[in-house]
């Protein structure tokens, strides 16, 4: 009973309700954000939204990844069905039985978040303001409607402090953040087919790569199918991420054709494919040595 007399004295005298319910630090938010972080600054890159109200809006919205419309429709953001053609859920929000966008991945979730904030005419204010202002951001979220909720705005901004998430909109490219204001030079991250690579430099190796992208040096030679004390060749794509089964979807129905010095492990590498999965889909043994003009299918 005093705790609902405190929260009416503070509206009655104009004091933020928001106060007493300050964002405390979790380990499943610190979870989530180190998953989805990568997404969020190559969304930045390409979109212009600042990495910290991407991550805070998507860790918000979807429960740190836990709540029903993310699991059952990999939606992060919230995003209602509005002029979607695509495939629907249906969850109760404001109202019963609500059409919310479904995706095959949370990848294509925050693709989605990016292109719906970039090209509605609602949001376009908040293209002119800074990346690193997050709190306009926030506020600017509000007050154009993305959410109903009065608190809203300083949730997010709660959020960003907390887990110090206004430090990725100054990363300029992938790489390991460094403290004390360390001066970085990162490598630039690609996406393709759902993953992230980068080209090798002269001399790398996947322990130097794995100290700038803060992932296991072991990891990164399992994910591109290679011994961890190789030495890796200039312009050479390494993958950040377990590959694919098969190309995408925009290469149905395509087959690649062998040109001169290609290997069976450089067009998997070129795809984002499991080697073992490209002898398959070709129905052929590990054992077969590709020649010039086979063609090869990709999915």
């Amino acid at each position: 009973m005093k705790r609902y007399i405190f929260s009416f004295f503070l509206m009655i005298f104009g004091l933020p309700v928001v106060l007493a319910q300050s964002v405390v630090w979790n380990q499943r938010f610190q979870d989530y954000f180190d998953t989805y972080k990568d997404v969020a600054i190559d969304q930045m890159h390409q979109y212009k939204i600042p990495a910290s109200i991407t991550l805070a809006q998507g860790v918000l919205e979807s429960g740190a990844g836990r709540s029903e419309l993310a699991l059952k429709a990999n939606n992060h953001f919230g995003i209602k069905c509005n002029g979607w053609t695509g495939r629907k859920a249906y969850h109760d929000d404001d109202e019963r039985g609500e059409c919310f966008r479904a995706y095959n991945s949370v990848f294509e979730s925050y693709k989605d978040h990016s292109e719906f904030l970039t090209t509605s005419q609602r949001y376009s204010r908040l293209f002119r303001l800074k990346l690193t202002d997050y709190k306009g951001w926030a506020k600017g979220l509000k007050s154009c409607g993305y959410a109903t909720s009065p608190v809203y705005a300083s949730k997010l901004i709660d959020i960003i402090e907390v887990y110090k998430l206004y430090q990725y909109d100054t990363v300029k490219a992938y790489g390991k953040l460094r403290q004390q204001g360390e001066h970085i030079n990162l490598r630039h991250i690609y996406t393709f087919n759902k993953n992230y690579y980068l080209y090798a430099r002269r001399g790398d190796t996947f322990r130097t790569i794995a100290a700038e992208v803060d992932i296991s040096y072991k990891k990164l030679a399992r994910y591109n199918e290679r011994d961890k004390n190789d030495i890796l060749e200039e312009g050479e794509v390494v993958w950040l991420h377990k590959k694919a089964r098969k190309a995408p979807k925009s290469y149905k129905g395509k087959l690649h054709r062998v040109q001169a010095g290609e290997s069976m492990y450089s067009i998997a590498q070129k795809y984002g494919i499991r080697m073992k999965y490209l002898y398959k889909m070709n129905d052929l043994p590990p054992t077969y040595q590709i020649r010039v003009g086979d063609l090869l299918r990709l999915r």
